[in-house]
């Protein structure tokens, strides 16, 4: 839309999405002495963010340094080179390596800005030159969301909360996998059990993760007096008579209305998870149905708006993919630690394996949808069951029935039995299961190299010789129904290193950026480490709202 008539608000810098870079920018912004404005779609702020993990990737941050990790700039270059293959601009990787530090410098100025170093959640590749086997993940700290106020009923939900109000972070979850199997695991369903008796006792609305980031970074903004407007859907850009963009068109209670950036418009508003025609015309074979875990409201809006004024596209036909369990309930269930269940095996439907089970999730939906192994099949025994929890099922707790009447689960007596139940060879399936058991008596895997990296072994079982395998020998055994599910999509906007976005002819679109899963992935098709979707977005989002306060030049 041209710019013609007048203004319903003027601000400086117009923030569209509520996730974790649109909060970053937004503080930037403010810290830079301009006026920001957040709007957000969804009757709930926290985006993608607030229903995540919450793990942030960006090395030689504050919190690590603290510990004494202060990697070389060079090791971080060389990973990310080696990782993005040449797919992503050098200035690009540049501009998150050096301005990461600062960005979290920024952040935790804020008394409620708090991290914590998840020690010993790798890298994702950590055998990679410039890899960390110890990882370079921080996450916030749990944060009680009663100090929110008024806010807190509208903060968006996440799954890190178990019943009675326990409270788990990622290091407790790694923790607890293993109850049944270590004596750290034992003293985590101690402290679990304490944990909610004293949130009983003391009324606390503990959150971690992703929340627990969210609910930190908006008591900041309120401290910063950034007004953060909910069900505020961005419809159009608006742009003056040179084309630069001004400002939005919005749609709020009931009235369209015009709202300028005088610096310029920032668009976070997450990626085209949840617009199904989107993913028909962009996402491989496989890929194409709705099992997405990111917010609601990510329905490609930024991406669509930015491409009606020229902007070019990458990576849009990938995304943060993730192996799932479709709950019979409906939700949308990661599989992340259970792929290192040692007693299993992921199975094609002709019976064999076809990838390192436990590999980084982006990668294994990688060689699922490379081979056409969709769905895929996990295959457990009665032990695994036992002693290790699967798609938030307790160790050893029954499956329940809607699992079994919906197709997702099945269990028989025989290997062959399970096989004819979800229709694959039964003799191919035996054959697997005889050869990984032998991999795993000699704890070596020579067809897939599962538990050579210390990522895959992150999550596996410590008393073993390989912590991803042993053998499936004891029945009754389960098989359930792996669909290819998503984070979010990786593709969007191309952007330069100053996170402004870019046409096809690589000209600058004046007065527009983007970060998160708007923008094409700085990551290229891979995955550095836990919360590298997380850290990027915060960090362009630090470098737009600074480069719209004029703090960064364009030379």
């Amino acid at each position: 839309m041209s710019e013609q008539g007048g203004w319903d608000a003027e601000y400086d810098l117009v923030i569209v999405g509520s996730g974790g870079g649109g909060m970053a920018a937004a503080l930037t912004a403010a810290d830079a002495g301009l006026k920001p404005l957040i709007v957000e779609k969804g009757k709930r702020f926290g985006g993608s963010t607030s229903i995540s993990g919450g793990g942030i990737w960006i090395p030689n941050n504050p919190v690590l340094k603290a510990k004494g990790h202060d990697d070389s700039r060079e090791s971080i270059r060389r990973y990310l080179d080696l990782l993005t293959e040449g797919k992503v601009p050098a200035a690009r990787l540049d501009a998150f390596v050096d301005n990461g530090p600062a960005a979290m410098e920024l952040l935790c100025r804020s008394k409620w800005v708090q991290f914590f170093w998840t020690k010993g959640y790798a890298d994702y590749h950590p055998e990679l030159e410039g890899g960390r086997p110890l990882g370079r993940s921080i996450e916030a700290k749990p944060f009680d969301t009663r100090k929110l106020g008024e806010d807190e009923k509208f903060q968006r939900p996440n799954n890190m909360k178990g019943p009675l109000g326990l409270w788990v972070t990622s290091k407790d979850y790694h923790d607890l996998a293993m109850a049944k199997r270590t004596w750290q695991g034992r003293k985590a369903s101690l402290v679990a059990a304490w944990r909610v008796s004293s949130n009983v006792i003391r009324r606390r609305h503990m959150s971690t993760g992703g929340r627990a980031l969210a609910a930190r970074l908006r008591m900041a903004l309120k401290d910063a007096g950034v007004p953060l407007w909910l069900r505020t859907k961005m419809t159009e850009l608006i742009t003056d008579e040179d084309g630069r963009v001004t400002g939005v068109v919005i749609e709020r209670e009931g009235r369209t209305q015009r709202i300028r950036g005088r610096r310029g418009v920032l668009l976070a508003s997450g990626g085209f998870d949840h617009n199904q025609t989107m993913r028909d015309q962009y996402l491989p074979k496989g890929g194409k149905e709705n099992y997405a875990m990111g917010a609601r409201e990510n329905t490609g809006d930024g991406i669509a708006v930015g491409e009606r004024l020229g902007a070019a596209l990458d990576f849009m036909d990938d995304a943060w993919w993730m192996p799932a369990v479709r709950h019979p309930m409906g939700a949308v269930i990661p599989l992340v630690s259970e792929r290192s269940i040692p007693r299993s095996v992921i199975v094609s439907s002709n019976g064999r394996r076809f990838t390192n089970e436990s590999a980084p999730y982006v990668n294994f939906v990688h060689d699922q949808l490379e081979g056409g192994h969709v769905p895929a099949w996990f295959v457990m025994d009665a032990k695994g069951r036992a002693r290790y929890p699967f798609a938030q099922i307790l160790p050893g707790a029954p499956i329940p029935k809607g699992f079994y009447e919906k197709g997702i689960a099945f269990k028989a007596d025989t290997l062959e039995q399970l096989a004819e139940q979800i229709g694959v060879p039964g003799d191919a399936l035996a054959d697997t299961v005889e050869k990984f058991n032998g991999y795993a008596r000699a704890g070596e895997d020579p067809e897939f190299g599962r538990g050579e990296s210390a990522y895959d072994r992150y999550y596996g079982d410590p008393n073993l010789k390989n912590p991803c395998m042993d053998v499936l020998d004891s029945a009754p055994y389960y098989a359930f129904k792996l669909e290819v599910g998503d984070l979010g999509t990786k593709g969007g906007l191309v952007c330069d290193e100053h996170s402004r976005v870019l046409r096809g002819d690589g000209s600058v679109i004046d007065g527009l950026y983007a970060t998160g899963n708007t923008s094409a992935s700085v990551m290229g098709n891979e995955y550095a480490g836990p919360g590298a979707t997380i850290g990027p977005s915060i960090v362009f989002g630090y470098i737009a709202a600074r480069h719209a306060a004029g703090l960064i030049t364009d030379d």
